[in-house]
């Protein structure tokens, strides 16, 4: 990734709305959430969150996929991981097994992620 195409996708999310909108997104996983959804969790008016979906989809955080009449908005993991990867690269001078990045280390793979987040309310009760 390149520096300037770094900073766009921090700009488009140096936005207090694009960011909760992002952030949305990341949580709601691959399946994503419609605008009629986001807009319901946001508080956002219609013609706002429709600004805010362009503007992430045209620098690339986000894509949407078509079913049917609806159109689910994902967050597009490869690019927030390109981002990530340029943010820490050489982190520590490179160095292996430092920690100057705990939170980052603490959820680096799927299951340390997962031990990370508060269990599920029990469904079945």
């Amino acid at each position: 990734m390149e520096t300037l195409n770094a900073a766009e996708l921090l700009a488009a999310l140096g936005h207090a709305s694009r960011l909760a909108l992002f952030r949305l997104l990341v949580e709601a996983g691959s399946a994503g959430l419609t605008p009629s959804v986001l807009g319901e969790r946001l508080g956002m008016p219609a013609a706002t969150l429709s600004f805010h979906l362009a503007h992430l989809s045209r620098v690339g955080l986000i894509e949407g996929r078509r079913e049917s009449r609806f159109i689910h908005y994902a967050a597009a993991y490869t690019k927030m991981d390109d981002l990530l990867a340029f943010l820490t690269h050489n982190c520590c001078q490179g160095t292996k097994g430092t920690t100057c990045l705990p939170k980052t280390t603490a959820c680096d793979t799927m299951e340390k992620r997962r031990a990370l987040l508060p269990p599920l309310p029990d469904e079945t009760a």
